[in-house]
């Protein structure tokens, strides 16, 4: 079971947007909203190289400072609002987690944040505890049995290495083994790309319904707590 964090197992009302658009701002970066929302899930690094590159040009002689501006004012303004601001698991994401602890069922979390700020918010959640120095279940009192950041693979979501990351971790070779989730369209893309039994979009996190339905994906579902039953078919 591939997970994704924010907007599927930690709630998100937006605030990786808000942080977002603030770091763009405050570099010079002109991007719409839509833009924003259009790059959720992706690798943050990434996505600022794509937009200076398309608003500056590749050659330009101030492409690599500017990218890296935004990138650390970005990082700044956001794990400032993780040390400042609650942060509380989505509806149903822990009884996911029990269903999975108790049917055998490994959960590996991944996100498009980078390995400092995923560890932040696992750590306010109480999900590092049992896992070892890389993020693997090593105790019994391990919640999910591992965390795979976006700068730990090549390529970031909607790329598919973060899912065979994964696979690697649990010794799994079959794809059809694996189930992908997430709430954003890279979160589809991902585990369509990947080759995953089922790939499931949830619609209470930062894309609605309407949104996810226009991308590829096997199940739409109102929140993480209608997916056990799903899973109880293929147990």
């Amino acid at each position: 079971m591939v997970l994704d964090m924010a907007g599927t197992t930690v709630r998100d009302l937006n605030e990786v947007e808000q942080c977002f658009s603030e770091a763009c701002k405050a570099t010079g970066l002109k991007v719409s909203d839509e833009t924003i929302k259009a790059v959720q899930g992706w690798s943050k690094i990434y996505v600022f190289q794509k937009l200076w590159t398309e608003q500056l040009g590749e050659d330009h002689p101030e492409l690599a400072t500017k990218i890296r501006q935004s990138y650390e004012t970005f990082k700044n303004i956001l794990e400032t609002y993780y040390q400042t601001h609650e942060i509380v698991p989505t509806e149903g994401a822990i009884e996911v987690f029990e269903f999975c602890k108790k049917t055998n069922i490994n959960v590996v979390l991944t996100t498009g944040f980078y390995r400092k700020v995923t560890d932040l918010i696992l750590e306010r959640l109480g999900w590092l505890n049992g896992l070892n120095n890389q993020r693997i279940a090593e105790f019994p009192d391990a919640i999910i049995n591992a965390s795979i950041s976006s700068d730990e693979v090549v390529h970031g979501r909607p790329a598919p290495d973060m899912v065979f990351k994964a696979m690697k971790l649990f010794n799994i070779a079959d794809s059809k083994q694996v189930v992908v989730v997430g709430d954003t369209p890279s979160d589809l893309g991902c585990g369509k790309n990947a080759g995953a039994l089922l790939t499931i979009g949830v619609t209470n996190g930062t894309h609605s319904k309407e949104l996810l339905e226009k991308h590829p994906h096997d199940l739409l579902l109102p929140s993480l707590s209608a997916l056990p039953e799903v899973l109880q078919k293929y147990i």
